[in-house]
Order: structure tokens, then C-alpha cells, then sequence
């Protein structure tokens, strides 16, 4: 008999008129279960809203904020994949298996780059109860070597519980080129920035649709909606009207605005009394000591990043506007937070490209402040210094990537009209974004599976915060949490916090904790560790136990050398790493394109076939900002490497021959810099020296037989494709063992990092 009919409640007889039919329920939640928009800001300080005390504009935000509640003692992980693993499940990161970025996996269960199947997501969760689930912007949950168009897609959005994706699977993108992903397959951008495009707009754009095409045909049926934006990750870019509301805005200076923003905080009620201004971070210089480019340069980059935000803020005002319009609003639940505390990647100076930061290098002001127009466009991928970072984090200390206040400490908006009782209202009690899918769970009555596809599921970790919407002074319902994140660690209990702050290569047995009592000491300005050594002790202790219970064992706080991790091995190609490409083709993730950056350099052959006047790009790597093009212009062979703006052009002298011909490229690294050779037909015929080689390039991929993002070249407009044919092209990379002056730029690095 066949399996299904074992299910089939009806009769069967010999014919229809003897037989009874069955129609099984429709999966289907109750008739008044609300919708649930899902927002999430990247890189966002606790003060950077203006509900939060800052003097961006946030209208939008701010009126949700007036409609809802504005949580004051929310957390999350320090880095951003962490954060989306423990909001979309659940459970704890390491738990899920993503305990840092999903760009390596380390070989344990608590890394590696994807969700394991024994943790649902909220997509998957609320799809088996009858939702429409849509997952929108940015992803960052799928190892990054699976994330071109070769797949495999078992952990992207769509396979995992998502009916709809627009958006991009990386860490980050150009806001004006971004690499798109829509459902299962590349796409390419509708326009550009002459256009008027950019990321933010078309990401609401496409949640508007998803949803208008759900409930035009099944209004009975509710939606969640994940909105991830890319901003305010660097690159910071807005368009240029918002780009001008803020020049000049920021002039008086960090200190000064901190101060500022300290002030509206306390005044609006969002702080405990008695909260205290946390010292300044060491490596943030006061204000009036910094040189006049130094001041200049930082306020531009400080524009940039309030352009990106309230230019974000109005498109959740578009998203508002469009739930009302369509009677929705009311009984959608929106929740909005950030992924973790504001940027520590700009350095104390800032940076007009963000892989200066990754490549141990510290920005000139005096140089940068040439290209102070660029700062906000496509033609940069600016992050702020850490001044303005601090500022962003007020009233706390320290950053993104640390577990003190300041990199876990963020705002949480909760919106519900037609159930909120007291609009407007504060809530203090402490939560961590692993209560987010519980709240949901419970607010929508839908009750998760104990087994999903065969796979038992992991216990939540997390408890619902939704006692906490209509209670206002209920204590909170969590007992512990704890923290950590590439070796630095924290534990809250109680109202009790124990924090450390990792240093690469240190004992962990040996490194100093610091005490606090948060429940009175809310932005850790007292250490009470030499005072109550009993207390900190058991709070260590308790660390211990908490991180063994939900797998964030071993410690491991490699830094940058994890990002090559995927050439293990068992990589697909760790056969030497050959790579071979046939056109057309897609463009290529950086993930899972050759690692350019950081190898010992490599061998590139293009196969072709030309006619006289066959201009074009063979193959292109990064951005107008970061990477390196190789192409043929007035028919000569040319590589040009553009190392954050510095462009070193490789050119033939004579003209290429045409029909059938073989063209090539050879990358030497030689410590920190590199040669370049042009070779036609196995022929050398052009040598070039690159003074500085990048080793981390670009978050961007590659692409072939076009340039298929912002042009990485000068030398050439647009996509500039290859007018012959590509056969075939090779790329070998080339290994070599790390030698003296390495290891000291990775040293740089680190400090810089840190």
C-alpha cells in the first residue's frame, strides 16, 4: 500500500459515488495570530538612534519606539554572525555551531558556518505552522565558500525555512553595488548609482512585494518577515541629499556629542540614576588634540555614517507607511535591534577603504583629506574612528568584537499596536537576543517541534521577554548569561557582571577579570574584582560551567588566519588550488573565489579568441576600491592593481595578435610586495613591480569576462566586457611558508584589531 494513504481518513470504495473524501486541515495558526517584522541593524551603537539620545534623525525609528516600548538592558554577542544565529534559533551561538563569523570552520562543533539542523530557525519554525516567512538583506549564516551560484545551498535562507530571499549572503556589500542574491540564484542590481539605486531601497522594495504578493492571494494567512539591512556596516554609503543634511553636523566633536547624547539619555529615562559616563577607551584621543585633518577627516566619516542610518530609517518609514495603508500595522509585531555594538574596524583615525584595517595599515588624514568628497560614495568603504565608535556605544566602554558593555549593549524596539498597553514606555529588565525567538514563539502561540525532518531539536536556550510587554515592573526571567567571543568572555548573574578582555596568546588562567555590579554599576565604571574576590570567583566559575553546558569549548582566539581556513585539506580545491573556469559564468563570491590576498601569489591563463579591436576585462577581482583587473585596452595586455586607490598598471608594449591565443598574468608576493608578469603564448612581455600587496583585498568576489561591480580600473567605463570569446581560465595559487615580515604585518594587524 502506498505510505500516504496510511494517513487518508476517508473511505475508499470502488468508485467515487462509494467512496468518501478527506481533506486534512491546512497548517494554519490561530485567526488572530499577528504578523512579526524582524529588524536588524548592523554595527549600531546603543546611542545612535535618536530615541536613544543621539542627534541623528530617526523620525521613523523613533516612532515606533513612541508606539512600543524602548528596551534599556538588552544584549547580544559581540560580532554580527553569532548574534543572527542566536536571534533565528533560539539557543545559544556556540551551541548552533556559529560561535564567531560564518567565514571558517575550525573542525568543531561549536564553528562551523552554519546552523546545525538540530536548531530550527524562526522561519522554519513559524513556516510548519502556516506563516508566509521572508528573509530580506543580509544573511551571513552559510559557510562563505558554499555561497556562489555552485552552492550547495543547504544553509542558504531559502533551505532553511525562508519562502522568499532578496539579499546578499556575505558579511557585507557595496550599498551601490551590492552582490545580490534573489531566492536560490545571482542576480544583478536593477541600476547603480547613477541610477539613484542603492541597497536599502530595493531591499524594502522587495519586502513590500513578498508581502503584497502573500496577502493578495492568501490575506487569511499572517507573514514574518526578516529585515536585515546591510547598513550601518562599512561600507558606510548613502545617497548624496543625505550625504549633504549632515555636513557640518558634527564639528563640535566626540567629546562633545558624547556628552551630548549622555545628557538626552539620562533625561529620557533610559538610564539607571546615578548611571556614570564611562572613561574614554585608550587609543581615543580627546578632541581638541587631534590636527586639523585629523578633525576634518573624521567628521566627514561620521557624516557618512548618519547619512546611512537616517537614510535606513526612512526606508522602515516606507515599510510602516505601506503595513497601514494595508491594515496591518496594528497586529504586526515589530521588533528592531542591532546586532552588536558600534565599529572598532575604522582604527583610531578612521579608514576611506575598511581593508585598510585588515591589512594592519593606519590611515593618513593628512593624505585622506584630498578625498573627503569621496567619503560616502561608491568611490570609498569608510568606517569611522574610534572616537565617534565610543560615542556611538554611550554610556558604555570598549567595542564590537568585545564583551564589555559596549560591544553587547544595544537597543531593542518592540512595537505591537493593538497590544501594547503603555506606548512609549521604558523596560529595564535584562535580556539576551537569544529571548527574541522564544518572545515570538509565544507571542504568535505556536508551539516549536521536539523533531524537525528527522533531526531532534536542541532545547531552546533562551526565555520569552513577552511577560515583560505587559508587565512593566516585573523582574527580569532570566538567571544567566554568558558571553564570548574570539577569547573574550563575560558572565551576567543577578545583576552581576564578570568580563575579560582577551589579549591573543595570553593564559587564559592568567588573564585578569574585571567586576561589576551592572544592577547599580550600569556602564562598569567600578571594578569591585580586588574588593569581592569571593564573588568574582564564583562568577568565573560559573562561567566555566555555562560554557561547557552549551558547547563554547575549546577557546580559540585565532584571528585572521582563520580566514584562510577553507584551503584546508578538505577543500574543494586544496589539490593544489587550481581553479578553472569555462563562460559564462556568474559572478563569483569572495568566498568562494581564490583567496588572492595572503597567498604566496598565483598563475592566471586565459584562454581567447579575438578579432582586431576585441577590447575587454578577462577577469576582475574586488572593487574600485580594493582589487585588481586584468584586461585587454586598445589591444594591449594590461593588469592594473589598485591597493585602496593606488593604481599600479601593468601594460604590453605591442599590440596581442589575434585568433586563438593564450594570455597570462604572474602575481609573485615577495614579503609585502610583489612582481607582476604578462605572458602571451608562454611569452613573458611585460614586468611590473606592485610596492604594496594586499592581504585581504576585498569583501567583494570576481567575476569573468566582465567587471561586474564598481569598475575596479580607471582605465575603463562599466562592465567593459570582453568583446572575443574566453575557452577557459586558470588560476594556480601559489603557497609559501609565512616568513619574518609577515608574521610582523599579521602582529600589526592584531594591534591594530585590538
Amino acid at each position: 500500500m502506498t505510505a500516504h494513504l496510511d494517513e487518508f481518513q476517508g473511505h475508499i470504495g470502488r468508485t467515487y459515488q462509494e467512496s468518501t473524501p478527506w481533506y486534512p486541515e491546512p497548517r494554519y495558526p490561530s485567526k488572530d495570530a499577528p504578523n512579526v517584522v524582524l529588524i536588524l541593524i548592523d554595527d549600531m551603537g546603543f546611542a545612535q538612534l535618536g530615541c536613544y539620545g543621539s542627534s541623528i534623525e530617526t523620525p521613523h525609528i523613533d516612532a515606533l519606539a513612541a508606539n512600543g516600548l524602548r528596551y534599556t538592558n538588552f544584549h547580544v554577542t559581540p560580532v554580527c554572525s553569532p548574534t543572527r544565529a542566536a536571534l533565528l534559533t533560539g539557543r545559544n551561538p556556540h551551541t548552533v555551531g556559529m560561535r564567531q563569523v560564518a567565514n571558517f570552520n575550525t573542525g568543531f562543533p561549536n564553528m562551523t558556518g552554519r546552523i546545525t539542523r538540530h536548531a530550527s530557525t524562526l522561519g522554519e519554525v513559524l513556516g510548519s505552522a502556516g506563516y508566509a516567512t521572508f528573509a530580506v538583506g543580509k544573511w551571513h549564516l552559510t559557510p562563505t565558500e558554499e555561497i556562489s551560484a555552485a552552492g550547495p545551498h543547504d544553509d542558504w535562507p531559502c533551505q532553511r525555512g525562508f519562502m522568499r530571499f532578496y539579499g546578499f549572503l556575505e558579511g557585507e556589500t557595496d550599498q551601490f553595488y551590492p552582490e545580490l542574491v534573489y531566492d536560490n540564484h545571482p542576480v544583478s542590481p536593477p541600476g547603480g548609482p547613477e541610477d539613484g539605486y542603492h541597497l536599502s531601497e530595493d531591499l524594502v522594495d522587495h519586502a513590500i512585494e513578498f508581502i503584497h504578493d502573500s496577502k493578495g492571494v492568501r490575506p487569511d494567512r499572517p507573514f514574518f518577515l526578516y529585515l536585515a539591512f546591510g547598513a550601518t556596516h562599512s561600507p558606510h554609503q548613502a545617497p548624496s541629499s543625505y550625504l549633504a543634511k549632515y555636513k557640518g553636523r558634527f564639528d563640535e566633536g566626540w567629546d562633545v556629542a558624547r556628552d551630548q547624547w549622555f545628557g538626552r539619555q539620562r533625561e529620557s529615562g533610559l538610564l539607571p540614576q546615578g548611571t556614570q559616563l564611562a572613561p574614554r577607551n585608550r587609543g581615543v584621543k580627546p578632541w581638541d588634540e587631534l590636527t586639523e585633518s585629523e578633525r576634518r577627516f573624521a567628521c566627514r566619516l561620521q557624516e557618512a555614517f548618519a547619512a546611512f542610518l537616517d537614510h535606513t530609517d526612512v526606508q522602515i518609514g516606507r515599510l510602516m507607511d505601506d503595513l497601514q495603508a494595508m491594515g496591518e500595522l496594528d497586529n504586526t509585531i515589530v521588533l528592531l535591534l542591532s546586532d552588536n555594538g558600534a565599529s572598532q574596524e575604522g582604527g583610531p583615525t578612521g579608514v576611506l577603504h575598511e581593508m585598510l584595517y585588515f591589512n594592519g595599515i593606519q590611515e593618513d588624514p593628512e593624505a585622506a583629506v584630498a578625498r573627503l568628497d569621496d567619503i560616502g560614495t561608491h568611490r570609498s568603504h569608510s568606517n569611522y574612528p574610534w572616537g565617534w565608535a565610543q560615542a556611538g556605544n554611550t554610556p558604555f566602554k570598549w567595542y564590537k568584537q568585545n564583551t564589555h558593555e559596549g560591544g553587547v549593549h544595544v537597543p531593542l524596539i518592540v512595537s505591537w499596536p493593538a497590544r501594547i498597553p503603555d506606548p512609549g514606555a521604558v523596560r529595564h529588565q535584562f535580556h539576551f537576543v537569544n529571548d527574541v525567538a522564544p518572545t515570538i514563539y509565544e507571542l504568535a502561540g505556536v508551539t516549536p517541534p521536539e523533531t524537525v525532518a528527522g533531526h531532534a531539536q536542541l532545547p531552546l536556550a533562551g526565555v520569552s521577554l513577552g511577560y515583560s510587554l505587559f508587565k512593566a515592573d516585573e523582574p527580569t526571567h532570566k538567571e544567566v548569561q554568558y558571553f564570548e567571543s574570539s577569547g573574550h568572555r563575560a558572565i551576567w548573574k543577578d545583576g552581576w557582571k564578570a568580563v575579560t578582555r582577551h589579549r591573543p596568546g595570553v593564559s587564559y588562567d592568567e588573564e585578569a577579570w574585571e567586576l561589576y555590579h551592572v544592577e547599580e554599576d550600569y556602564s562598569e565604571c567600578n571594578d569591585l574584582a580586588a574588593e569581592m574576590p569571593d564573588k568574582l570567583a564564583e562568577l568565573v566559575e560559573a562561567w566555566w560551567e555555562e560554557a561547557e553546558r552549551y558547547g563554547a569549548l575549546p577557546l580559540d582566539d585565532r584571528g585572521f588566519e582563520l580566514f584562510g581556513i577553507r584551503s584546508n585539506r578538505r577543500s574543494p580545491h586544496s589539490g593544489g588550488g587550481r581553479y578553472v573556469y569555462r563562460p559564462p559564468m556568474s559572478p563569483i563570491a569572495a568566498g568562494a573565489a581564490p583567496g588572492f590576498g595572503g597567498q604566496g601569489g598565483f598563475e592566471m591563463s586565459v584562454d581567447v579568441e579575438r578579432s582586431a579591436g576585441a577590447d575587454g576585462v578577462l577577469y576582475a577581482a574586488g572593487t574600485a576600491n580594493a582589487g585588481f583587473s586584468f584586461f585587454v585596452k586598445e589591444e594591449r595586455l594590461t593588469f592594473d592593481y589598485n591597493a585602496f586607490g593606488r593604481h599600479d598598471v601593468v601594460m604590453s608594449p605591442q599590440t596581442l595578435p589575434t585568433g586563438r591565443v593564450e594570455l597570462g598574468v604572474r602575481f609573485r608576493r615577495e614579503g609585502r610586495s610583489a612582481t607582476v608578469t604578462l605572458v602571451v603564448d608562454g611569452d613573458e612581455v611585460a614586468n611590473g613591480e606592485i610596492p604594496f600587496a594586499m592581504r585581504m583585498m576585498s569583501s567583494s568576489g570576481s567575476s569573468i569576462g566582465r567587471d561586474h561591480g564598481s569598475p575596479v580600473s580607471g582605465l575603463y567605463e562599466g562592465e567593459f566586457p570582453f568583446a572575443g570569446k574566453i575557452h577557459k581560465v586558470e588560476v594556480q595559487m601559489l603557497r609559501r611558508t609565512p616568513d619574518r615580515e609577515d608574521a610582523a604585518a599579521r602582529f600589526r594587524a592584531e594591534q591594530v584589531r585590538q
